[in-house]
């Protein structure tokens, strides 16, 4: 069978192999690959920037953004022959420390967990492969090709329980206002759970045409194109861009007992003039709180299912921008410039 492989911290590696079948495993699932989601962590392992093969290898297959079939199913897992099925990415450490060993392996807290396509286990950029029924989840069906989009919807699904979580410090917190800055597949998925929250959606972006400004005004939400006004301080925000000015704006814009979310990554090495005394005083004097959050537990990924379920189709059909064949595979990974979501299909009649 095919397979998308890079040799981890060697830049431009990444090749179309031939791979063996998966092994036999009467307790696990088979799974026949329909798409593969690519994003910037793809990327930056091609780059050689990381990634970790598992053990006793060179080559990790890539990819963490899956949506298969099942081929075969043990006898009362809970799964049959043609479900729509997507990966959990990341897996507990076998220790396990304390989050792991309740099911909150997004919140490890010694860094021993491995993930599928990342860290130490092979990836889901294979024709067919092997999943544990306890890491595996069920997509809607009328979903079809748009359940590719489940993992990046589950990093959502994570960071709106958390602002729940935290928004409820107090029992007058009332949100009306969301800010998501950023508006490529992780931003976009933000606005669609702030709207099936009722809330206002405000989405910034660097991008003044193409597709993005109208996917967001087709939420019912309004588009900024590179600024904010002076005086707008939104009752959340969500970070989707890690890009270091963006961050400065943010963290001292948000409104009294606000919220921000962190959820992209910033390169490191870039100092930036930043006005913190400023930002602890309004901190302290708002009660705002500012946190990160990665990845995502079972718990999301059945939330982020949930929304996917009630998403208007046509919507979330225009986030996928590019589908590339396996036969051009190395096309799935370049950037182009009207890119929201692109994704690497391995069933060529698939819908």
């Amino acid at each position: 069978m095919k397979a998308v492989t890079v040799l981890p911290g060697t830049p431009a590696s990444v090749q179309l192999d031939e791979r063996p079948e998966p092994q036999a495993a009467p307790d696990m699932l088979l799974v026949q690959a329909i798409a593969l989601g690519v994003c910037g962590t793809d990327r930056e392992i091609i780059s050689g920037a990381y990634g970790w093969a598992p053990p006793g290898k060179d080559r990790l297959i890539l990819g963490h953004e899956s949506l298969g079939r099942v081929m075969k199913a043990p006898a009362g897992c809970g799964f049959s022959e043609g479900d729509l099925v997507v990966g959990i990415v990341r897996r507990p450490d076998p220790v396990p420390c304390s989050s792991c060993a309740v099911g909150e392996w997004d919140m490890c807290r010694n860094g021993l967990y491995t993930e599928h396509g990342i860290k130490s286990v092979d990836g889901y950029g294979a024709e067919r492969f092997r999943l544990a029924p306890d890491y595996t989840v069920k997509v809607d069906p009328s979903l079809g090709m748009l359940g590719v989009l489940l993992e990046p919807s589950t990093i959502l699904a994570k960071a709106w329980d958390h602002i729940d979580r935290i928004g409820h410090r107090t029992r007058s917190w009332s949100p009306r206002t969301v800010l998501v800055t950023g508006a490529g597949p992780v931003g976009l998925l933000a606005a669609l759970m702030g709207r099936q929250r009722d809330l206002e959606i405000h989405v910034l972006d660097l991008a003044d045409t193409g597709p993005k400004p109208d996917l967001v005004r087709d939420l019912g939400g309004t588009y900024h194109a590179r600024t904010l006004a002076d005086d707008f301080a939104p009752d959340i925000i969500i970070e989707c861009t890690g890009a270091l000015p963006v961050l400065a704006d943010v963290m001292k814009r948000v409104g009294s007992d606000g919220i921000v979310c962190l959820t992209g990554v910033s390169s490191s090495g870039h100092p930036l003039p930043f006005d913190f005394g400023t930002f602890n005083r309004r901190a302290v004097l708002n009660n705002t709180v500012t946190f990160g959050s990665v990845n995502a537990n079972r718990a999301h990924y059945e939330a982020g299912a949930a929304a996917l379920a009630k998403a208007d189709r046509q919507w979330l059909s225009r986030l996928i921008t590019r589908r590339v064949p396996l036969e051009k595979w190395h096309e799935a990974f370049e950037r182009r410039p009207e890119d929201i979501k692109v994704i690497l299909q391995f069933e060529a009649d698939a819908t």
